[in-house]
């Protein structure tokens, strides 16, 4: 088999994505422009979407889940009065409704969907039935009955109401979250319907939508020392989690995937992360004075 091309670099990089590109294709620009052998995000945005969209590089892959599992903020505009088949402004209206809700109506709503509440995703979204994804399903004119998920939302926001028709908002929620459906259902909720307007991830985790590059920011300093000068540290992609100092043995044997001494306070049995002269070793948990883990990183 052969050998996958480029170069063994890890770390970050912020990407703030633009509306109409996939975000696997904003992963295949980074990978390009720094000649990296490994990169993936964390956390898809659709192709309509924008905001920062993290790009893990070589070793920091293996902090993905840390950061897909984190905190995020969405900031997104409603359309009221219709709703369309993918619960956004891409696809096609398939009921409208004159009714209007007053700014009150919108904000008393709102507090229903905080909290630990159930979602059901939207038709067009990457959830599995038998095998298949639901939006090739819903191309092909079928309709689902999608099982709801659970979601914490710490908090959604009326945040403007430029007219009638529109209300943007701001969500802060926890990992699997689609606004689609949060739209879809306020706007059944308010009896008036709604759909999506636009949306944006404004950060997600450590990461903000402001410190992120521009597709164009990536375009002009490909292969060149000043994009590497924009990675940022593996060890952000664990920001969620406390961090010990491995012993010089401690050290060498994590390093061998074995359980390893480490120096620091944390609760017992907690997942933390271990550093040795300022770089990260590896992930695990803290078993009294021994660190056992699940994830090394080679550095």
């Amino acid at each position: 088999m052969a050998r996958k091309k480029g170069r063994d670099i890890s770390g970050w990089i912020i990407v703030d994505k633009p509306a109409g590109v996939t975000s696997t294709a904003v992963v295949g620009k980074v990978r390009w422009a720094l000649d990296a052998k490994k990169a993936g995000h964390a956390g898809t945005l659709d192709p309509a979407a924008t905001g920062v969209l993290a790009i893990a590089l070589g070793e920091a892959t293996k902090t993905v889940p840390y950061i897909t599992d984190a905190m995020k903020c969405y900031r997104f505009q409603v359309r009221l009065g219709a709703a369309t088949n993918t619960d956004d402004a891409e696809g096609e209206v398939i009921a409208t409704r004159d009714t209007r809700p007053s700014d009150a109506e919108i904000a008393a709503a709102l507090t229903v969907f905080e909290g630990d509440i159930m979602q059901v995703p939207p038709q067009f979204s990457a959830v599995k039935v038998e095998g298949e994804r639901a939006y090739d399903l819903a191309r092909e004119g079928e309709v689902m009955e999608l099982a709801a998920r659970p979601l914490f939302v710490e908090s959604l926001t009326l945040i403007a109401r430029p007219d009638a028709d529109t209300v943007e908002l701001e969500m802060v929620c926890g990992k699997g979250g689609y606004v689609r459906s949060i739209a879809r259902d306020l706007g059944e909720k308010l009896g008036c319907l709604g759909h999506v307007l636009w949306l944006r991830r404004e950060w997600s985790g450590p990461f903000e939508a402001g410190e992120g590059l521009s597709l164009e920011d990536i375009d002009r300093m490909a292969r060149t020392p000043e994009l590497e000068a924009c990675i940022k540290p593996l060890e952000m992609g664990l920001a969620d989690l406390p961090e010990v100092r491995a012993t010089v043995e401690g050290a060498v044997r994590l390093r061998h995937g074995n359980p390893g001494m480490v120096i620091g306070s944390a609760e017992y049995g907690s997942e933390v992360w271990a550093s040795f002269e300022g770089q990260p070793v590896a992930v695990g948990r803290l078993l009294g004075s021994e660190l056992h883990p699940s994830r090394v990183f080679n550095l």
